[in-house]
């Protein structure tokens, strides 16, 4: 049986962030270059439509997570800063255009994403699938991540997502049972474990996302942990959720450093093949490291 630590953490009160937080500005050749190629062919970026506190790093070694199908998303997710509402149809030249941004920054492993669009009957399948086959076409040698979204038990719909060559599926989590109300209202904990399960019967590699800082207890993550296992989800990032703005959920701890390495190193004796855990983690975070 594990022995689960538990750590004693003296951490700040929810309203300051502490220094184990702090990032550097964007700023250097490859951020600008970045940012002129997102422009010049009209692409949307998790990086700035979600705020991620990393962007600055990955924008600076010349890598961006593309998101695809808009920047409008169908679902009110209580953490996400991305816009709510009804998206605009879909760009059906939007799979050339992220070959070709890709291909310019000669991006060795690329990470796609996209918003929910619930509203589709494919689930934005069709665009998901001749968007990794356009980057495979144009760089070859190129590897792919895709997060994708909740497809809603639309298992067509997965297997098209999934059946277009990309060496890694990632679909978030984000948190544990408890709070999924909360935190994911139009979502379910155990059909996002049962889409990793079939993504992995499919034969792929999987991967999730966990936000820590929300009201969770260290058990609750490591019976996260036994599920993920046992649904067949081979890699997890484990990062603290901030606030991107007043309107959205308060962040109800900042987990000390600490407690991440307990929860990389527990996690790791429970079967997962890579824990990537840490303040500063996203899903997305040193992506490239995953493929193995």
């Amino acid at each position: 049986m594990l022995e689960l630590p538990v750590i004693d953490q003296d951490t700040p009160s929810r309203s300051k962030k502490p220094e184990w937080l702090k990032v550097r500005l964007p700023m250097g050749e490859n951020y600008r270059n970045v940012r002129n190629i997102v422009d010049e062919f009209k692409l949307h970026t998790i990086c700035q439509s979600g705020s991620c506190p990393n962007m600055g790093e990955c924008w600076g070694a010349g890598t961006a997570t593309f998101m695809i199908l808009g920047n409008v998303c169908t679902r009110s997710c209580s953490f996400c800063a991305v816009k709510t509402g009804r998206p605009n149809e879909y760009d059906e030249d939007e799979p050339r255009r992220v070959a070709e941004a890709i291909w310019l920054m000669k991006v060795k492993h690329a990470v796609l994403t996209s918003v929910n669009r619930d509203e589709l009957k494919d689930r934005g399948a069709e665009i998901w699938y001749q968007t990794v086959r356009a980057v495979k076409e144009r760089s070859p040698e190129t590897t792919i991540e895709t997060l994708i979204p909740d497809v809603k038990s639309n298992w067509e719909a997965l297997e098209r997502m999934i059946s277009a060559g990309q060496e890694v599926v990632s679909h978030n989590m984000e948190t544990v049972p408890r709070l999924y109300r909360k935190v994911r209202p139009q979502a379910k904990y155990e059909r996002s474990l049962e889409q990793i399960q079939r993504t992995k019967n499919y034969g792929k590699r999987t991967k999730t996302g966990i936000m820590v800082g929300l009201g969770e207890t260290p058990e609750e993550i490591y019976a996260a942990m036994d599920d993920l296992v046992a649904h067949g989800c081979d890699i997890l990032t484990l990062g603290q959720y901030l606030q991107p703005t007043k309107m959205h959920l308060e962040v109800a701890e900042f987990v000390h450093p600490d407690q991440f390495a307990a929860y990389k190193e527990i996690g790791l004796q429970k079967g997962l093949k890579y824990v990537e855990s840490g303040p500063l983690v996203r899903s997305s975070y040193h992506a490239e490291r995953h493929i193995f």
